[in-house]
């Protein structure tokens, strides 16, 4: 009973605890990217006010397919 409330515990905690993002200043630094894991780049390609976001999408043959846009950045500039 007591395994089971630890588990269950556990469970919630990583459900309800926040992704941490992130942030990479340029493409190159990405070695790794998973399925639905979010990495910001901050090289100066976007507008100002922006951040590109690389999203892993899809499982390719080749590996993990990912879309490159540029998103609304939220809070101040990361150093």
């Amino acid at each position: 009973m007591r395994t089971r409330l630890i588990l269950a515990a556990l469970t919630l905690a990583a459900w309800t605890l926040p992704a941490s993002a992130e942030i990479v200043s340029r493409e190159s630094d990405i070695t790794h990217i998973r399925l639905g894991q979010r990495i910001w780049v901050d090289d100066g390609s976007c507008k100002a006010g922006e951040i590109k976001q690389i999203t892993g999408t899809k499982l390719t043959p080749q590996g993990i397919g990912t879309v490159k846009q540029c998103v609304s950045r939220k809070g101040p500039r990361p150093n």
